[in-house]
């Protein structure tokens, strides 16, 4: 009687139709990897509250679409199709969010094909790997505090070519001319550059010698970051 209530209205005699029980194992044990993937993220790494919640349950979510696809080609291919749009239905995330989230989609594939104890050990694996590496800080820059990105402003007289090019020899190691914007009603210049300064313990003298080259205007200097949406 149970199983008669989840048979689908389209089921032929021909058709597989997964029992309750297996379907209920398949999501739980889905929903159980999914909450250790999501724990295991949390790990040295920013993230918010929804990223995470969804991250729990993806796992889940695709692991039901592929049970209900259940060997039907044509219905994949269109599953694949649906979800190729969420891409431009969310801001780009980072390397990292959409390295966890095809990690969740794949633990999931694997559970709704059946094969629970393969899902687990993937999910643990990778994670364990993704860990590690995020312990070990593997792919950051040697000396990472020393890269900067600034910012500067000067007047619309003032050619910015070359201008600052002594100052950069004597207190950076490289820089580089990334953007050139104009500000205040086009009446000034914003310069970004990305640079490698030489010691850290210089960058105080170095933005006051800037201050005197550009008539003592705005003068910002950040941590330099890789664009997220660079991926």
């Amino acid at each position: 009687m149970l199983n008669s209530i989840f048979n689908g209205i389209f089921d032929s005699t021909g058709t597989s139709v997964i029992a309750v029980s297996d379907f209920l194992l398949c999501v739980g044990c889905s929903l159980i990897i999914g909450l250790i993937m999501a724990v295991m993220y949390m790990y040295r790494t920013r993230y918010t509250k929804s990223f995470v919640a969804t991250l729990a349950i993806l796992p889940a979510v695709v692991c039901v679409v592929i049970m209900m696809v259940n060997g039907n080609i044509g219905a994949g291919v269109a599953v694949a199709g649906a979800f190729s749009l969420v891409r431009f239905r969310s801001a780009p995330g980072t390397a990292k969010e959409i390295g966890a989230i095809f990690l969740a989609m794949g633990t999931g594939l694997i559970c709704g094909m059946g094969y629970l104890g393969y899902a687990l050990l993937f999910a643990v694996i990778l994670s364990s790997v993704s860990m590690l590496y995020t312990h070990i800080n593997f792919g950051s820059k040697s000396k990472a505090y020393l890269f900067k990105t600034l910012n500067i402003t000067i007047p619309e007289d003032l050619d910015y070519s070359g201008v600052f090019d002594d100052l950069f020899n004597e207190y950076t190691t490289s820089h580089e001319l990334t953007r050139v914007k104009t500000t205040n009603m086009g009446t000034m210049f914003r310069l970004t550059y990305d640079i490698a300064l030489k010691r850290a313990c210089v960058e105080k003298e170095f933005i006051d010698n800037l201050r005197c080259r550009n008539g003592n205007l705005e003068i910002s200097i950040s941590t330099q970051e890789t664009n997220s949406s660079e991926l």
